[in-house]
């Protein structure tokens, strides 16, 4: 059997943790309590809307019923033998992430609520209802890991590199992380999964929630056409050819393959090798590589290694450091490294203070960098902290012009010859 000590728990304190129904939590609540600790179980409620077993009526019962996930978790409770409290945060996730969520949609982003809701709900409202549980630190299920050093918590990767969760913590200040506990932080799933299986936790082979909750299973286009306005488009290639209708611009994101609905376009134009964007394949698949709001257009490329889609410099603004700085720029100083996305290797960066952001330039281009989406730095092992994306390096678009319009005749110059432009500075979207 597998307890790790945790040196940060010299002494026995009583610890809230977030119970949320899955294995996590559960095996997390469990090595707390097997270390000594007084633990108290609080499962929060962040969703309402729709929130209904299947079968209970209206057209999206089922996708996303907390009611599930409460009775897991005070089965869970019942076998470690540990009190657990029902507590709803819904009106708070409604203000705090979910009417943000709907505003960076509505003006052509992509953003992140799984990073907001950390830092709003369950490491702000969570908190301060633990702290007046009487509670010395609470504790969650994620797969990260928390370091005092010289009176100063640091946040690091969980040491299962395939779970870690820093990403989505990168929010997380001093005051939050020195009361914060991760007991699974220091395990590889599969040995959560066998300690699990081996104390006979109810929900051992539960498997693991993916998307936010208050999307659910439910398809995501479906999901956002009830609370935005959306306006039908065109969809150009890097010709300006109209090859498709997009439904709203809110329903598509940067690098997005699926559910473009275009087929092949005949007798694709190739472009001169010399300072072209190379046109893909008639059968390579489509992507989204850029999103313009003022004329509502959906431009797209063929190849997944299209130039349109690749980005070697971001900015971004809204930033938030863990030590309550940005780290120390210029020549000399320790390479730092940057996530654009979830599960993404970390890619080598030049960082560089922009005003009240930052401004990061890559080795090596990115694939489709999506402005609202987070950009997080570590160095090593250390989440430094991050921003939110808002600029980047986007395509020199050609206007489009109608369908019908004949094809360029064979000779004539592209108006792609120049492939890209510099996005516009701070204050302005280009996604």
């Amino acid at each position: 059997m597998v307890r790790p000590d945790n040196p940060r728990m010299t002494r026995k304190h009583r610890v809230v943790v977030g119970l949320s129904g899955g294995v996590d939590s559960a095996v997390s609540a469990w090595l707390l309590k097997q270390q000594g600790h007084e633990v108290i179980a609080v499962f929060m409620k962040n969703w309402e809307d729709d929130d209904q077993p299947a079968g209970a009526g209206g057209d999206y019962s089922g996708y996303c019923s907390s009611n599930i996930d409460f009775v897991d978790a005070a089965a869970v409770a019942d076998v470690i033998g540990i009190p657990i409290e029902h507590v709803n945060f819904a009106a708070q996730y409604k203000d705090r992430v979910f009417a943000e969520f709907l505003r960076e949609y509505s003006a052509g982003r992509t953003p992140n609520p799984d990073v907001l809701c950390n830092a709003e709900i369950k490491f702000k409202a969570f908190l301060d209802h633990a702290m007046r549980l009487g509670a010395e630190k609470i504790a969650t299920g994620h797969y990260a890991r928390v370091r005092e050093k010289q009176g100063a918590f640091e946040l690091l990767k969980g040491l299962d590199p395939a779970k870690d969760q820093s990403y989505f913590l990168h929010r997380l200040n001093q005051a939050q992380l020195s009361r914060t506990l991760f007991p699974v932080g220091e395990l590889e799933k599969t040995t959560v999964r066998r300690i699990a299986a081996e104390i006979a936790l109810p929900n051992a082979r539960k498997k693991d929630s993916t998307g936010i909750c208050f999307i659910g299973e439910r398809p995501f286009r479906e999901f956002l056409n009830r609370y935005l306005s959306h306006a039908p488009g065109p969809m150009v290639d890097e010709l300006g050819r109209e090859v498709g209708r997009h439904v709203g611009l809110s329903f598509y994101t940067l690098g997005q393959r699926q559910g473009l609905g275009i087929g092949g376009v005949a007798h694709r134009e190739k472009h001169r090798e010399t300072g072209s964007a190379k046109a893909g394949g008639a059968h390579e698949p489509w992507y989204v590589a850029h999103k313009d709001v003022a004329s509502n257009t959906l431009h797209v490329v063929q190849g997944h290694g299209h130039p349109w889609l690749q980005s070697p410099w971001l900015e971004a603004t809204d930033v938030s450091w863990v030590a309550g700085h940005a780290p120390a720029a210029g020549p000399g100083l320790p390479e730092l490294a940057a996530k654009t996305r979830y599960r993404q290797a970390d890619a080598p960066c030049r960082f560089a203070p922009l005003g009240e952001g930052f401004r990061l330039d890559f080795h090596g281009a990115q694939w489709a960098v999506t402005p609202g989406q987070s950009a997080v730095l570590y160095d090593g092992d250390v989440c430094l902290g991050g921003g939110v994306i808002h600029a980047v390096q986007v395509p020199a678009v050609v206007p489009a012009v109608p369908a019908r319009k004949p094809a360029r005749k064979p000779g004539r110059s592209s108006p792609c010859q120049e492939s890209f432009r510099a996005s516009a500075g701070p204050g302005q979207s280009v996604a």
